[in-house]
């Protein structure tokens, strides 16, 4: 076969060059038994392999060559390998003569991972290598190229991404993450309300992502084209949330020099969501329930109603059934608000969320500060599993961004954590063991009542005293006192 013939001429005629043969050891090598061997090693190579001569044409091009590239030997031989147009080679296209070829100039080439044009004009994604062979003289004679076809494991990359995909699409809504059980009973509510004209009552602990839900429900409603508003009524007195939710006309109150709109028509069509709705006063409490009865406002310094069409979704991280028992809200009110309630649970009431939560959360800021961090160590990770998380999946977040700013390797350690994280969860024996005896039960979760109580004694009742002989955070040791009816001063 001329494949054959002509691949075994290339390595016969540099047999000598390749092989020492070594007389004076003793050493015979039968040059016409090494040249079929070397035939027969480099036609059942899975690389892709072809050799070019002194002047850079091809004089040899292996089966895998054939496979890879869709041009068999008797189409290539001859010619220079710029019809392959590998698109990173020293970064140029490849030229016609060895004058230019960046191989025959700098003797050989990175591994490079890029991409060379099929037969059939589709790009094949491979790994290139390229070298010169020179004589005993120093003296360019040709050169070698090994092609590692990387379709297949393109292919598995894509699949495994996809996968990845579909996986973080089961445990994700929207920027909402979680495979938990409780969260899944989350994603489900939210597609409920999604899909109705029901007021909603968002409860949960600040920082369990309360505003995120809200977007979720709008954005997967009808009204998803239409605005979002969204108010803060815990961040504004009583006067100043009644001009911005239902706006005001010039000359109402000093400082009106003009007509505003309120929240309310700015939302017009589309969805407002009042955050902290427990926070407001009885006069817009009363104010709001005339709203939702009567879709009508008035704006402030005038008589005139005003006919809106909004969706509302309120939020509060307080029990407001209890401020009702209080006197605190109204019952009206409430049973308005909460038709459809979704409940939101505190992160340490669904732990098994937090590697994911923690790993979307390197994801993003691997993104936002071109860092690569990978993982997060096991040592590091119990600490965080330990941790009740009162800041819920904010702190969680805030966590990681401050680990980001220490971290300076690959995996984020114990020690790259914030301090109260580390100081009530896991330490590794070797830090335990150093410590005394009381630093030592804390840290490892044995800290007994009576040995607070003593601790607190020699402090002088000094609770940030005892916090530091502790190694804790000053709010732990209140935590410990309130959970074991410990007094706040000395009997």
């Amino acid at each position: 076969m001329q494949r054959s013939v002509t691949f075994g001429q290339y390595f016969r005629s540099q047999l000598v060059l390749w092989l020492k043969v070594d007389v004076d050891m003793g050493i015979k090598t039968h040059a016409v038994w090494d040249s079929r061997f070397l035939n027969q090693v480099f036609d059942f190579m899975a690389e892709g392999v072809f050799t070019l001569d002194e002047k850079g044409r091809i004089s040899s091009w292996n089966p895998a060559m054939e496979h890879i590239s869709g041009y068999g030997v008797e189409e290539v031989l001859g010619r220079p390998c710029a019809f392959l147009n590998f698109n990173r080679c020293f970064g140029k296209i490849c030229p016609t003569n060895t004058d230019e070829c960046g191989i025959f100039r700098h003797g050989r080439t990175e591994v490079t991972e890029c991409f060379l044009r099929h037969k059939s004009g589709r790009d094949v994604p491979v790994i290139k290598n390229a070298r010169v062979v020179r004589d005993e003289d120093g003296v360019t004679i040709g050169g070698v190229e090994t092609v590692t076809d990387l379709t297949e494991l393109n292919e598995v990359r894509i699949r495994a991404e996809e996968a990845m995909r579909r996986l973080n699409e089961i445990h994700q809504f929207d920027n909402i993450i979680g495979k938990s059980r409780a969260m899944q009973d989350v994603f489900a509510a939210i597609k409920a309300a999604a899909a109705s004209e029901a007021a909603i009552l968002i409860q949960g602990e600040s920082g369990t992502g309360k505003e995120l839900v809200a977007g979720a429900i709008h954005y997967h409603s009808e009204r998803a084209e239409k605005p979002l508003v969204t108010v803060n009524c815990s961040a504004l007195s009583e006067s100043l949330l009644e001009s911005e939710l239902f706006g005001h006309v010039k000359g109402a109150f000093t400082g009106a020099h003009r007509d505003r709109m309120g929240r309310f028509e700015a939302a017009d069509g589309g969805t407002i969501f009042l955050d902290e709705i427990g926070e407001i006063s009885p006069f817009i409490q009363v104010k709001l329930l005339r709203v939702l009865q009567e879709l009508e406002i008035e704006r402030v310094g005038e008589s005139r109603r005003r006919r809106i069409d909004i969706r509302l979704i309120t939020a509060t991280h307080q029990d407001l059934f209890k401020r009702v028992g209080q006197g605190w809200f109204r019952d009206d009110l409430y049973y308005r608000l909460k038709v459809f309630p979704i409940y939101l649970p505190p992160l340490r009431h669904r732990k098994e969320d937090i590697p994911l939560l923690a790993n979307h959360f390197i994801h993003r800021y691997n993104q936002k500060t071109g860092m690569k961090i990978q993982s997060i160590t096991q040592n590091a990770m119990r600490v965080i599993m330990d941790y009740d998380w009162p800041g819920n999946v904010r702190e969680l977040e805030n966590a990681i961004e401050h680990a980001f700013v220490l971290s300076s390797g690959d995996q984020i350690d114990i020690f790259d954590l914030p301090v109260e994280v580390r100081q009530t969860g896991y330490h590794p024996a070797s830090y335990l063991k150093n410590l005394p005896p009381k630093n030592r039960a804390v840290l490892s979760g044995k800290l007994t009542r009576e040995e607070l109580i003593e601790v607190l004694n020699e402090s002088g009742w000094n609770k940030a005293e005892a916090a530091r002989r502790l190694g804790l955070n000053r709010t732990v040791v209140w935590r410990y006192m309130k959970r074991w009816d410990i007094p706040l001063q000395k009997l």
